[in-house]
Order: structure tokens, then C-alpha cells, then sequence
């Protein structure tokens, strides 16, 4: 199994990559020696409990919001620090490290989606099915990883940093413009009258697109493996 990670290929094509990739190497070469991989491991979790916090608070004031950005530039440390100076350390444990970071990126991942449905501007139905879409897509790249020796860790561009800059955007949006921060409209699901505002169809449509990029990324991969394992005819006896 050790040797099947190993193996694996990180493809990651997302805009900020280059960038990103030399500052994590400056960050990793200056951590001081006492700091471990582990360490980084719990700091990003501390940043997902931040993020949750902050949404929850903004129900009392919407300037909470701040908390929730910091909680992702913490989230960002942790979590994209902790294999880099593993990787620059020379200190690598494929199998330990990939079971405890996929565990808490699962983890981090349910404090951050339910968070943001605990805020007043977006309904938790919109957050939940993001997040199960999202948690598809994580849990497609650990198969892949697998069976394709390959970490897809970019759709659109888009990979986990640029998520995190885009929350911290759409939360600077909501802070500034006060139309995204209420739910003046009803619409009628069944015999249940529900409340959204403008967030709540932007939030619909970033929902809708992380579905799309699901059911796609399915059919493709589907394609590869019927490839790679065609079916085999069955001889009746």
C-alpha cells in the first residue's frame, strides 16, 4: 500500500499553484525544528473550528465574518503546510500521513459547510448538499489515488487555496453589501415556505456547478477504468 502512494501523481494545474508551491517550500524551510507535520495537522483543524465560529456569531453581528477569514488563512497553513514540510523534511509516512490527512479533511470540511449553513444568510439545505458534493469529489480523488496512482486536486482551475480565497471574498462581499446579508424572499418547497435572499441563489449556483464537476469528473473517470479493466465475455458452459 505504502509503495501504491507513493506512486501516486499530484496534478495540480489550479492558478495559484507556482505561487503557492514556492511560498509553502519558504514557510516549511523556516518552521522551527519542534514543529511537526502533526502540528500543522491540528492547527488547519483549528481553523475549521474559526471558520464555524465565525458564521455562527455573525447570527448576533455580521462583522463575525472577519473571524470566519481568518479561520481560512489559518485552515490554509495548516492544511497545505503539513505534507510540504513533511515532503522538504524528508520525513514522509505515506500511509500514517495520507489516512490522517484525508480523515481530517473530512472532518475540517463538516465544521466549515455547516458553519456557513448556521449563518443567517444561507440555508442549511443549500450548505449541506454543497458540502455532499464536495465530499464526492474528496472522496473520487482518494479512489483515483488508488487505482490511478493519481491526486486530482484541481477542477476549473479551481483547488482548494482558491476555494478558500473565494469564501474569504464572498464574506468580505457580505460584510460590505447589507442585500446579501437578508433573505426577504419565500418560496414554496412542498408544504414547507422557505426564506432566501440573493446569497442564497449565489450559493445555489456555486452548488449546482460543484455537482456538474462531479458528474462529469464520474463519467470520465468511469470511461478510464471501463478502459483499463474492459469487461471480460463469459463462455457458457
Amino acid at each position: 500500500m505504502a509503495e501504491d502512494l507513493k506512486k501516486a501523481v499530484r496534478i495540480q494545474t489550479s492558478l495559484l499553484n507556482a505561487a503557492e508551491k514556492k511560498t509553502l517550500v519558504w514557510l516549511a524551510e523556516r518552521q522551527p525544528a519542534w514543529i511537526t507535520s502533526d502540528h500543522l495537522t491540528f492547527i488547519g483543524f483549528i481553523g475549521s473550528i474559526v471558520i464555524a465560529l465565525g458564521y455562527i456569531l455573525s447570527n448576533l453581528n455580521i462583522n463575525w465574518l472577519w473571524l470566519s477569514c481568518l479561520g481560512f488563512l489559518i485552515n490554509w497553513y495548516g492544511d497545505s503546510l503539513d505534507g510540504t514540510l513533511a515532503r522538504v523534511r524528508n520525513t514522509q509516512r505515506p500511509i500514517y500521513g495520507y489516512y490522517l490527512d484525508h480523515t481530517m479533511d473530512a472532518i475540517n470540511e463538516v465544521f466549515m459547510f455547516i458553519g456557513v449553513g448556521l449563518a443567517p444568510f444561507c440555508n442549511m439545505g443549500i450548505a449541506l448538499s454543497a458540502f455532499i458534493a464536495y465530499l464526492l469529489l474528496t472522496l473520487n480523488v482518494s479512489i483515483d489515488a488508488h487505482l490511478k496512482h493519481e491526486f486530482k486536486l484541481t477542477y476549473l482551475k479551481m483547488g482548494p487555496t482558491e476555494f478558500r480565497i473565494l469564501m474569504i471574498l464572498i464574506n468580505i462581499l457580505i460584510i460590505c453589501i447589507p442585500a446579501l446579508q437578508v433573505t426577504p424572499y419565500t418560496a414554496q418547497l412542498f408544504d414547507a415556505t422557505v426564506n432566501y435572499g440573493i446569497f442564497d441563489c449565489i450559493a445555489l449556483t456555486i452548488t449546482a456547478l460543484l455537482w456538474v464537476i462531479y458528474l462529469c469528473t464520474l463519467i470520465v473517470d468511469l470511461r478510464d477504468y471501463a478502459r483499463i479493466d474492459p469487461p471480460k465475455k463469459w463462455n457458457k458452459k
